[in-house]
């Protein structure tokens, strides 16, 4: 088998498809034809999740679908030219220009740099130009190893390396700064590293060279990057941001003129971008780089620009509830853990008293592991645990607050925010006082970090400056004007929920358990999660029982997928989805809901339904049984915790053989469904990070 990354039998020319999707399909299937990938379903599967997050489609007729993919052996290329040419979302109408970008899920970074050096020739009118117009495969073979360095020549490209551009234009007056051509730095980077990254990097290069300002990118892909020089940076008037992800090591831009976007725009709009770089630059309210922007986070550092106010708020949010889980499922744990029968039983929570506090190992009088409660080392041992969960719960809201101000205003957001969120808890203002804490402390550091300061100042606005005037606005506002009346609407919400019983209990145990399915991880999810979560720190039944219910319909999905998929109806899926249903089993009987993911994501008309239909069933049922959870998480490892467990595996069975019963019915006597272009699994495919939790 050849090593080279495009051969003839990769190269379609001519050739009509319905859509995208049959386009990605069948470039997908060349590539396993030739052994240079294990599994087409798998690879279309990857390449079909990045056009969903990012349509691949760019101006001048040309897609670039790609994948990093753990079915792909071997890095290549593979090629249709489409005779209509077929939508992939680009502004100025159909692609006929499509190469499938195939690397290994491990690939070595030569790799990367060889097809990234395609989709820098792509840039080329020359480039694009042959491949119309040429006669056989053989012939798009070539203009391709030329462009990418295995032929015989190669086509120069711009370097990897950060290089400035010469103005080679007259620089228009708009564009110039103090009389000289405006200075910019730009950074591009995308989810995988490959195309749009350096595509977007040769666009805004070309762009300050037409224009004649003196504009250097730094492109940062999958196989590194090369760090602007300081002195560069510190020169340079404005910074664009071209990303789909996280800028590294963003507090090197620290107070410069910020002109933000998706990558695909330096692509298509990269002089707009320009003038908008030196537009902010001259408008001493623009906006800027936070001053300890954090270098790793995943947090932005302020609001994204060119995305919808809904959208942002959804990051935001999402991101203070991610961030909250851990404290909450270790304290959870600690308090389950305390209620087992040879350490303090259920009664510890009101007969522990002091023990806790008041003793240490080699204070305790009666030492015997056998004594009863309230004696011996075992209970001893269940008073520390319950208190060291306590406290870890009492931070639910404060690190909801902090962490939603986090992902507004970076670090410098976070003091703030657990300071509202503490005061929110002093009010008896609950997690709705969080919520609104964390966003009053996130927006005012923002506000407060936005204005040019001079250069010794700038150290002392994330740790001084910006956290002081955030907390006294922030918890202001909520000690003033907001605290009360939030606190009045969790008491009667917590009031209303303490008094649901039978009929009231199990719709709410339906509508809980139909949004743990919908997504398997997003939005609609995580705030069913978080609802059952804020719950337990109230530590009454009917709380408890949210919880249960809340956990048992977020097991279903995958255990529902893994019973039909290993063994009712095997034939119905592919061998990878057999695979992930083995998997599954695992991931359900822990309460991590994403293992059903890759199902949803394949065939989301007919898995999603039956997800949603057991979801129902088991969330009703444990709301019916009264099924109390005192953990937050694990499934069926924290047994212990639960109580009735017959109650608790009857809802669970239920939930999971309708899920199974029914995404086998459908699979079996419906028409297989295309791969459409979006759905609620895919949802949870967009968090940039996922949480190993049911959430």
């Amino acid at each position: 088998m050849s090593s080279k990354t495009i051969i003839p039998e990769l190269v379609e020319l001519d050739v009509g498809r319905a859509d995208k999707s049959e386009v990605i399909r069948e470039l997908a299937a060349h590539v396993v034809a030739q052994g240079r990938a294990t599994d087409a379903d798998a690879l279309y599967e990857d390449a079909w999740a990045r056009e969903q997050k990012d349509e691949t489609g760019l101006p001048g007729g040309i897609a670039i679908p790609h994948a990093k993919s753990a079915a792909v052996t071997v890095p290549s290329l593979a090629f249709a030219r489409l005779k209509p040419g077929v939508d992939f979302g680009a502004s100025d109408g159909p692609a006929d220009l499509v190469f499938l970008i195939a690397a290994p899920a491990d690939a070595a970074e030569t790799h990367l740099a060889v097809l990234s050096k395609l989709a820098r020739s792509l840039m080329l009118d020359e480039f694009t130009a042959g491949l119309r117009a040429a006669k056989t495969p053989q012939d798009v073979v070539a203009l391709v190893d030329e462009a990418i360095g295995e032929g015989e020549a190669t086509v120069a490209a711009p370097a990897a390396a950060p290089q400035a551009a010469r103005p080679d234009a007259a620089v228009a007056d708009g564009l110039l700064i103090d009389g000289r051509p405006a200075r910019i730095v730009a950074v591009t980077s995308c989810a995988t590293g490959i195309a749009h990254t350096f595509m977007a990097a040769d666009a805004l290069t070309a762009a300050g060279t037409k224009s004649g300002v003196d504009l250097v990118v730094e492109p940062q892909g999958s196989s590194g990057y090369q760090a602007l020089p300081q002195s560069v940076i510190d020169a340079a008037d404005a910074v664009i941001f071209a990303n789909d992800v996280d800028v590294r090591e963003e507090a090197r831009f620290a107070g410069k003129p910020v002109v933000r976007s998706g990558v695909k725009r330096g692509i298509e709009q990269p002089a707009a971008l320009v003038a908008e770089a030196v537009a902010v630059a001259k408008d001493p309210n623009g906006a800027r780089v936070q001053a300890g922007a954090n270098t790793t986070s995943g947090a932005s550092s302020a609001p994204s620009q060119n995305v919808s106010w809904g959208r942002n708020l959804q990051r935001i949010l999402l991101t203070g509830v991610s961030y909250m889980i851990p404290f909450v499922a270790g304290g959870g744990l600690l308090v389950a853990i305390s209620f087992l029968p040879f350490l303090g039983g259920y009664g510890i929570a009101l007969a522990h008293g002091d023990s806790g506090v008041n003793n240490a190992v080699y204070t305790l009088q009666h030492f015997a592991i056998w004594n009863l409660p309230p004696e011996g080392l075992g209970y001893y041992l269940g008073a520390i645990a319950f208190e060291i969960g306590s406290v870890s719960l009492g931070f639910l809201v404060p690190a909801l607050a902090g962490y939603i101000a986090f992902a507004i205003a970076d670090r410098p957001g976070i003091a703030p925010g657990f300071v509202a969120g503490a005061i929110a808890v002093f009010m008896n203002a609950g997690f709705l006082g969080g919520l609104v804490g964390g966003l009053l402390a996130g927006f005012a550091a923002w506000l407060i970090g936005r204005p040019t300061v001079p250069r010794w100042l700038r150290g002392l606005m994330p740790v001084v400056i910006i956290p002081l005037g955030a907390s006294i606005i922030a918890s202001g506002l909520m000690l003033l004007i907001l605290g009360a009346p939030i606190a009045w609407l969790m008491t009667q919400l917590n009031g209303f929920l303490n008094g649901l019983s039978g009929g009231g209990a199990i719709v709410l145990g339906i509508i809980l358990g139909l949004m743990m399915c919908f997504d398997l991880g997003g939005p609609v999810n995580k705030v069913a999660y978080a609802f059952a979560v804020a719950g337990l720190a109230q530590q009454t039944d009917a709380s408890f029982q949210v919880m249960a219910a809340v956990m048992i319909a977020g097991m279903v999905p995958p255990l529902g997928m893994a019973l039909a998929s290993t063994l009712l109806y095997r034939r119905g899926f592919t061998e990878v989805e057999r695979e992930n249903g083995a998997a599954a089993w695992l991931l359900g009987a822990s309460f991590i809901s994403e293992g059903a993911i890759p199902f949803a994501a394949a065939d989301p008309l007919r898995v999603i339904p039956a997800n949603l239909v057991g979801g129902a069933v088991a969330g009703g049922l444990a709301m019916a049984f009264a099924v109390e959870s005192r953990a937050p998480h694990g499934g069926v490892f924290v047994f212990f915790a639960i109580d009735p467990l017959w109650g608790f595996a009857l809802a669970l069975l239920a939930g999971t053989v309708t899920t199974a019963l029914i995404v086998t019915a459908l699979k079996r006597f419906t028409a297989p469904g295309r791969r459409v272009e979006s759905a609620p699994a895919d949802t949870a495919a967009e968090q940039p990070v996922r949480e190993t939790v049911a959430a």
